[in-house]
């Protein structure tokens, strides 16, 4: 029987109560663990839609069952002058951090033209919140890429989270603060990756789901599957969760067969249609990009591509590594982007 209308699309994060999250474990234990430790930095690297948003909600609710307090942004809400400049960036981010945790901004208090934007911030977060609130702090950045776009803030706000994470080795109140940042590129562009927080703390790269985890997605789907199912939805898209979520979405409802939903997927036909005519646009707009693309697609075998093409393709999800060379990252871009480049 086809499940009820009340089953859960699968875009965006997957809610904190769904029974269809899947734990890529140990994964979400280390998480647990190192958030529970003294000036703790976690950070989560992996292509769109593979997970990081929901594995940060979950790092986030069991920080709040410890008792701590939690400032969760997502830096793509950040707009418009926000970025102007790091002054202005970074006042906007000392305002959010305040209303999350309900305190009255009071900016213009601990705001001192002459010590500059860092050190007002960072005195800030010390004296205003850190001491005020008195217990540990987790501070979880969602979709920190977007600070990339705008380097010269870049190169002032990633330092300034590294220094207050070694803060913590000497100044006890700086123990409690808990970094957690999101982000999908390996694309840094001028900054050094060694004054930033993406070489320490734990890093977290989220693999695909495996066979054996597709196959129990498909059964809290009530999807009757054999090894033969899993494996041919898996030989058209991997174990890339969004589109195997998908997937197993429309055949749950009973949308279509899986032999249909198989031969349509890679055309304008099939359910990723939106998806991968998205990512076509961003190719388009993105001439070199998309040159690399085809390189990549074209190939039977991986290739070497220039090493940005490689960060900024990855980070869209669209190719995996081996070794220093890449590949499509499943059959269904392969075969999708193939079409395209013929046309």
């Amino acid at each position: 029987m086809p499940l009820g209308n009340g089953l859960e699309l699968p875009h965006g994060p997957v809610k904190l109560d769904s029974e269809f999250y899947v734990e890529r474990s140990p994964i979400e234990e280390r998480c647990y663990e190192t958030i529970r430790q003294a000036g703790a930095l976690i950070r989560i690297k992996a292509p769109r839609q593979m997970g990081k948003t929901s594995l940060l909600d979950r790092i986030v609710e069991y920080a709040e069952q410890q008792g701590y307090q939690t400032i969760r942004i997502n830096l793509l809400q950040a707009k418009g002058d926000v970025f102007r400049s790091l002054n202005k960036f970074l006042r906007w981010f000392c305002a959010c951090m305040s209303s999350k945790v309900k305190l009255d901004a009071q900016l213009d208090e601990y705001w001192d033209c002459d010590r500059g934007s860092i050190v007002n911030c960072t005195t800030y977060v010390q004296e205003h919140l850190l001491e005020q609130l008195n217990s540990p702090v987790v501070l979880a950045l969602d979709e920190a890429d977007r600070v990339f776009q705008s380097p010269e803030i870049a190169q002032g706000f990633f330092p300034m989270l590294r220094s207050w994470h070694e803060e913590a080795k000497t100044i006890d109140v700086w123990e409690q603060l808990r970094l957690v940042v999101a982000h999908s590129t390996e694309d840094y562009g001028l900054l050094d990756i060694n004054q930033s927080p993406f070489n320490v703390g734990l890093p977290v790269e989220l693999p695909e789901f495996t066979s054996e985890q597709v196959a129990d997605l498909a059964r809290r789907y009530q999807l009757n599957w054999d090894d033969t199912q899993v494996q041919q939805l898996m030989a058209m898209v991997g174990g890339h969760p969004y589109l195997v979520r998908l997937a197993l979405h429309h055949l749950a409802h009973q949308e279509v067969t899986l032999k249909q939903l198989l031969q349509d997927a890679p055309t304008e036909a099939g359910i990723y249609e939106a998806h991968l005519r998205r990512h076509w646009g961003m190719l388009k707009d993105n001439l070199e990009l998309a040159e690399a693309l085809k390189q990549v697609v074209s190939a039977s075998e991986p290739v070497r591509i220039e090493t940005m093409q490689a960060y900024k393709l990855y980070s869209m999800g669209l190719i995996q590594r081996q070794r220093d060379q890449v590949m499509p990252r499943c059959e269904l871009y392969r075969q999708y982007f193939q079409k395209n480049y013929e046309l």
